[in-house]
């Protein structure tokens, strides 16, 4: 998504890698009928995600952190939790940051090398702990790569195009900071900009690396990467290593998924719940837009009908909203959300 990389214990690589090996059931039969570690995101009702992102406005750095900590600090965590229960989603896929350079929450690997740059408020972990509270599910979001963040913070993490070695592994313990702190908070991550281009091709990611960053602080969370490959009708796992695929799409066209913009592009529907292995998920923006312009809005007999179509061979589906930088969501919105659930919890 265009609104959109220390080195790890050998020991978390093998147990994750390990885990994975025992537990992959063979067939598609065996992952339908045995426990998955999916199975909460198939048989729950629907995520919701926002994408908190925020870039101070200020002549020096010192000026742009305070004006990042005053708006982070205004931000009213009671209003969104109880918008985000009353919908009846059963997760949350939350932003620590994206292509601004700034994260709404402090960073063990991050702030003593570039202070200011992360929020004084520890925001996603407050969000975590209070979206738990309520029995459901947590999930964060971040970028795979520093790419649009400036000089500063790609020295930081020593991205270079010619060999980003070395910003993996110092990137990878930056995930792995806010996986420890986040621990059993943290049910999973979605991480962007996985794409084959010039300064970082996909296929140089260590993703067992990745994994294990991710999974530190809670074995069992989820990881999806995104690649974008969805918008081009490959619909596929960028890795068989991660749980869920990421599933960005952008609208719906008469109740069907259109991956892009134009003719003759596949659509993205399930007829299975695995795709290689890999959960079937969709994200999706409603009244809102992953690529600028007029918010895609729909009616909720066409909304719902998709929603359910998708869940009923065992898909997720993911809606995003947006949302102000005081953490609410524009009421019109929640209420279609709220429609949606107990249009979903009747069936």
């Amino acid at each position: 998504m265009m609104l959109a990389r220390v080195t790890v214990a050998a020991a978390i690589c093998a147990l994750v890698l390990g885990a994975g090996a025992v537990a992959q059931p063979t067939t598609e039969a065996d992952m339908t009928n045995k426990a998955h570690k999916t199975d909460w995101m198939a048989n729950g009702s629907f995520g919701l995600m926002v994408h908190y992102l925020i870039g101070p406005a200020g002549e020096t750095p010192e000026q742009r952190a305070a004006e990042f900590n005053r708006i982070v600090n205004g931000f009213d965590v009671d209003a969104f939790i109880a918008q985000f229960e009353s919908t009846g989603a059963d997760w949350l896929i939350f932003t620590i940051g994206q292509n601004t350079g700034y994260w709404a929450g402090p960073n063990r690997y991050l702030d003593p090398l570039v202070p200011g740059r992360t929020s004084d408020r520890d925001l996603v972990l407050e969000i975590a702990v209070r979206v738990k509270a309520l029995g459901k599910r947590f999930i964060a979001y971040l970028p795979s790569e520093v790419s649009w963040h400036g000089d500063e913070i790609k020295k930081a993490f020593e991205w270079d195009p010619a060999d980003q070695s070395r910003f993996q592994r110092n990137y990878q313990e930056f995930i792995r900071q806010y996986a420890l702190k986040l621990g059993r908070l943290c049910d999973g991550w979605w991480f962007d900009g996985c794409y084959d281009w010039d300064e970082f091709n996909s296929k140089l990611y260590d993703f067992p690396a990745w994994n294990a960053a991710a999974k530190a602080g809670n074995p069992d969370a989820l990881v999806a990467y995104n690649d974008g490959s969805f918008c081009i009708g490959k619909i596929a796992p960028v890795t068989p290593l991660e749980d869920y695929l990421s599933g960005e799409v952008h609208f719906l066209v008469d109740g069907r998924i259109a991956l892009a913009h134009g003719d003759n592009v596949p659509e993205y529907m399930p007829d299975a719940r695995f795709v290689d292995g890999v959960q079937w998920h969709a994200l999706i923006p409603v009244d809102s837009t992953f690529e600028g312009g007029a918010p895609h809005s729909y009616s909720d007999a066409e909304l719902f009908q998709w929603v359910e179509d998708c869940k009923s061979v065992g898909g997720a589906v993911t809606i995003n909203l947006p949302i102000g930088q005081d953490g609410k969501v524009p009421e019109a919105s929640v209420e279609q959300m709220i429609r949606l659930g107990r249009f979903l919890a009747e069936e």
